[in-house]
């Protein structure tokens, strides 16, 4: 196999998974205590799909057209909900490097080390989580009336290869890039996961599920499939 993947354990897993992220990433998630010797032989059995899926995000990536690398956001244009923000680097005229956020212009400000261009992103992205779990907490509350189903809690972190996830104590976890996605597809991704605390599995009950809460959901999953080409370059892309 000539192509790169990582490995990881995860208590909710039953049976061995393969997730490819936004960029292309692979990883293996195999449930605790499976024996890892065995996961080049599955990977073998899956390379042709492996090839297959990642040939695919990098066709349409090179199909959209690309944003400049290795710079970072004088802009950050969210679409759920809609806003724009604008960001300002101000000289290094201090040691460290400070966010600070005026909220009623949409406006950031960095202050200090603006030099160091990870630091930056590392701080827009710490941002970026409080910002989604502020306007992502109560829509996922939400959602969770409308349709009926409750969860335990929520958090916000920035996953990789996933846009939610949901733990068998009904807690779930959102992707702080969901920010950037429509509007339509973040509720399809919190109905997702609210019907993840009926089943946790992607059973044909899961789906029966899914259906009754969201007729529309198979085209709103294969659209989410690509939805990565919303997500900005420096949310991912690390300037080390």
């Amino acid at each position: 196999m000539e192509f790169a993947y990582s490995i990881r354990e995860s208590a909710r897993a039953k049976h061995v998974s393969i997730k490819i992220s936004l960029q292309g990433e692979v990883e293996i998630i195999v449930p605790r205590g499976f024996d890892q010797r065995r996961v080049p032989e599955i990977l073998q059995r899956r390379q042709d799909w492996i090839a297959k899926t990642t040939e695919r995000i990098a066709s349409e990536r090179q199909a959209t057209p690309a944003e400049p690398t290795g710079t970072l956001p004088d802009q950050i244009e969210w679409r759920s909900p809609p806003l724009t923000w604008t960001v300002e680097y101000l000289p290094p005229d201090a040691p460290n490097l400070s966010l600070k956020t005026y909220k009623a212009a949409h406006h950031i400000v960095l202050h200090g080390s603006t030099h160091h261009l990870e630091a930056c992103r590392q701080a827009l992205r710490h941002w970026l989580t409080r910002q989604s779990y502020f306007h992502l907490a109560p829509w996922l509350k939400q959602t969770s009336k409308e349709i009926d189903l409750s969860y335990s809690k929520v958090s916000v972190r920035g996953q990789k290869t996933r846009w939610a996830s949901c733990s068998g104590q009904k807690s779930i976890s959102l992707n702080h890039k969901l920010l950037f996605l429509p509007p339509e597809l973040v509720r399809y991704v919190f109905i997702h996961e609210l019907c993840h605390t009926v089943h946790l599995n992607h059973s044909a009950k899961f789906w029966a599920l899914v259906e009754k809460k969201e007729p529309n959901y198979r085209a709103l999953d294969a659209e989410l499939n690509k939805a990565w080409r919303y997500v900005p370059a420096w949310v991912e892309q690390s300037f080390d």
